[in-house]
């Protein structure tokens, strides 16, 4: 009997739906929605209409729908080639390289239709997550600082939401999307260091394959650090009051638990690092906030 395994056969008709969810892994929404709503909560420190919330959870949905459909498509070929990502859904032919695009489409539409029905700047300045989706996967192929980039393009979530609520830049947002760009760029060098040795082999560019394991988790534990002292900063310009201060402790406790559970070539801890915390972080970030709105 031969040993080879088959290919599987693309998902067709109301299967691609449970498919092409599970390739965009849409659970990990919750590590930039709820800076996205927190972003829009702290903009007036009062709750916005209800309608403006919608646009938001559509815009941010969309945006991390395309992101990822991209991210698949353009590292189908890479993917393909790492014993741990070949089991992706483009790379084990679950679905096509053209459903994907459809996909891709339709969550490009998703994020145009809801920031038409927010302030002018947000149809403006859509096209630069946009563009940072398409950027960020080429980047790992040429540099190590692909972290960043990657933190940039999911950092711009609480920007958005400020200016979906007030059509304005202030320094408070700014200063957010830092802070979650580096809480980014520090998890992903984290995650990164479940291949380093393929990363390697392969001559893809990343902190761990670049600079070492040790020197890997140290970094990210510096852009953690770093990641607390911006929101810290966040709070002080949009002028809150204590219980956002609460909730960025409690943010430093989780990374702390992160840091301490995190363990190179132990997959299990690394996933527990990167899932469980990151996802708890991102919710009690928002609890802060939201407890800031009751207080005000």
């Amino acid at each position: 009997m031969s040993s080879h395994t088959p290919a599987a056969q693309p998902a067709s008709g109301l299967a691609i739906i449970p498919a092409l969810l599970g390739m965009v892994r849409f659970e990990h929404t919750v590590f930039a929605l709820p800076f996205a709503f927190a972003g829009a909560l702290m903009a007036t420190n009062a709750v916005p209409a209800w309608s403006t919330l919608g646009w938001i959870l559509l815009a941010m949905v969309g945006a991390r729908s395309l992101a990822m459909a991209l991210n698949r498509i353009i590292d189908r070929t890479l993917d393909a080639a790492n014993p741990r990502t070949a089991g992706r859904h483009l790379p084990a032919g679950r679905l096509t390289t053209m459903q994907v695009w459809v996909f891709a489409g339709i969550s490009l539409g998703a994020l145009v239709g809801a920031v038409s029905q927010l302030p002018s700047l947000t149809w403006w300045l859509w096209p630069v997550p946009v563009a940072l989706f398409v950027v960020y996967p080429y980047t790992k192929r040429v540099t190590w600082a692909c972290h960043l980039v990657l933190g940039l393009a999911i950092g711009i979530a609480p920007i958005g939401g400020w200016i979906a609520v007030t059509g304005a830049f202030a320094l408070a947002p700014v200063l957010l999307w830092a802070a979650v760009a580096a809480w980014i760029a520090g998890f992903d060098v984290i995650y990164a260091l479940l291949d380093v040795d393929h990363d390697r082999q392969a001559g893809i560019r990343s902190i761990p394959a670049r600079f070492g394991e040790a020197r890997a988790v140290r970094a990210a534990a510096a852009l953690h650090v770093l990641a607390l002292v911006l929101l810290a900063a966040a709070g002080i310009a949009a002028s809150v009051s204590w219980p956002y201060y609460v909730g960025v402790a409690a943010c430093g406790v989780i990374l702390l638990w992160e840091h301490m559970t995190v363990r190179p070539g132990d997959e299990a801890r690394i996933q527990a690092a990167f899932g469980t915390a990151n996802g708890v972080m991102s919710l009690v970030f928002l609890a802060g906030v939201i407890g800031e709105v009751a207080v005000a």
